[in-house]
């Protein structure tokens, strides 16, 4: 699985490119966003723009995602496409992450700027 990384500031903005985020991928990307936390990521922006569906298996990785962190860090989701906010909506993900329009809110949301 495809993930773009760039820091903004001290966020790191991760971006997968897939249009699935499904049982297929969902170990891969759970891994990988393991190492980056592992690797002292605190902040981290989860841009989904790209993802246009979601299943249990995907939902279940970011949620792993949010695990890892154990409180030493923040997950902000933005881009959500209708659908998959939608999902977030019907599961109360929406309520469990931070969920914002865009990357720029994310930043802000983060307590970051743009420059960087």
């Amino acid at each position: 699985m495809q993930l773009d990384q760039r820091k903004v500031g001290d966020a790191l903005i991760v971006t997968p490119l897939e249009d699935r985020l499904d049982a297929r991928i969902a170990t891969d990307f759970k891994e990988q966003m393991s190492e980056l936390i592992a690797s002292g990521n605190t902040k981290i922006i989860l841009d989904l723009s790209k993802v246009e569906f979601i299943d249990s298996s995907g939902l279940g990785a970011i949620v792993s995602t949010l695990k890892r962190m154990g409180g030493r860090g923040e997950l902000v989701v933005c881009g959500l496409q209708e659908s998959t906010m939608t999902l977030f909506k019907l599961t109360r993900m929406d309520r469990v992450f931070q969920v914002v329009a865009d990357e720029a809110q994310a930043v802000s949301a983060l307590g970051g700027d743009k420059e960087g």
